[in-house]
């Protein structure tokens, strides 16, 4: 811990002299910048915050040991050493709190995130579990007070959804989903099996993070292909008459998006570019870390659609995360969104194996 106390020192001082910058000008004209020194604060304020309690524990262990050597009593002795005792206890959490909220962060976890879940393998029962965990991540969104907008959906038959793209508004969206992406897998009896057999169906989830800002990826018109064409399902006579749906197609990344949801071929276009922004972004980060050390880079996994992530397993109320071996049998919890006991283990894991990197 000794080599980042100085490190410490530092950022507790910029902290203070930004605490200034931001009481003496208020809020600013270049609102911009004022956003950019807030951010900086609040992560700063989080580092001091932890640093401060760090020094009093440190403190209060260093008065105990002094105590511990000049007491005499045998039960003020003992009432010492459990003091001591959790007192070291603290110091190592925090140390490793420190640490850990020191590590370099991913610029993208504080944005926005777009959300893809699509059918795979299993026919209607993957339609309906695509519906289920759409649901499921609603709800999380509802309790962490996000917004969410549906981008694009297909409907199947019977509840279910063939496909549903949505965007998540709100704090740190994006660090929060990003290890959601990949094959979800569902083992359970199908309302439409007769002999009460478990089924296994998959679909898949993607979590892109979104570009809010135009100049985070320049897109050139000429590289663009534009399709319009009549959407189909429901929406009544307008939908069926007016060439309302859009088509994009990135030509150098040969990557494709449409959207058919809004009746105005302009806002389904406006959707489309947004997804079409987002997905580059991905690539574009991809990209950058498959250029780093492959100590740096994501060790939870890839988060590539063919990867299996998580099963889902009705009859005995059963969640497995077969990443970091993690099961719960609280599948009922789950499925109404509470996800931080999926999510929470997911990023602690993470931020521990990129610790062990920063250490060797």
């Amino acid at each position: 811990m000794l080599d980042i106390r100085d490190k410490l020192k530092e950022i507790y001082s910029n902290f203070l002299e930004l605490e200034k910058e931001l009481a003496m000008h208020g809020v600013m004209s270049d609102m911009s910048r004022y956003k950019k020194l807030s951010k900086e604060y609040a992560h700063l304020k989080d580092v001091c915050d932890l640093y401060k309690k760090w020094e009093r524990v440190e403190t209060d262990l260093k008065d105990n040991k002094e105590l511990l050597r000049e007491e005499k009593d045998p039960e003020m002795l003992d009432m010492i050493k459990e003091e001591i005792s959790a007192l070291e206890k603290s110091d190592e959490e925090l140390q490793k709190d420190l640490q850990i909220i020191l590590l370099p962060k991913d610029p993208l976890d504080e944005k926005n995130a777009i959300l893809e879940i699509r059918a795979g393998t299993g026919g209607a029962e993957a339609a309906l579990f695509s519906a289920d965990i759409f649901r499921m991540y609603s709800r999380y969104a509802e309790n962490k007070g996000w917004k969410t907008e549906i981008m694009s959906m297909s409907e199947a038959e019977g509840n279910g959804l063939k496909e549903v793209i949505v965007l998540i508004k709100g704090k740190d969206v994006y660090g929060s989903l990003k290890y959601e992406g990949g094959v979800h897998r569902v083992q359970r009896v199908p309302a439409t099996e007769a002999q009460g057999r478990i089924h296994t169906s998959a679909i898949t989830v993607a979590v892109l993070p979104e570009a809010e800002e135009i100049d985070e990826i320049e897109i050139d018109e000429k590289e663009l292909k534009i399709d319009v064409y009549r959407s189909s399902g429901a929406g009544g006579q307008h939908v069926n008459t007016t060439d309302s749906a859009v088509r994009i197609t990135h030509i150098p990344t040969n990557i494709v998006v449409a959207c058919q949801d809004e009746r105005s071929q302009i806002q389904n276009r406006v959707k489309a570019m947004k997804i079409l922004m987002a997905k580059l972004l991905q690539k574009k980060q991809e990209e950058l870390q498959d250029s780093i050390s492959s100590k740096r880079k994501a060790l939870v996994g890839s988060g590539d659609r063919s990867e299996k992530i998580r099963t889902y397993n009705y009859p005995q109320s059963r969640v497995t995360d077969h990443r970091i071996g993690l099961t719960l049998y609280r599948l009922a919890d789950i499925m109404e969104g509470t996800l931080d006991m999926l999510i929470e283990p997911l990023i602690a894991y993470q931020n521990a194996e990129l610790l062990k990197t920063e250490t060797e």
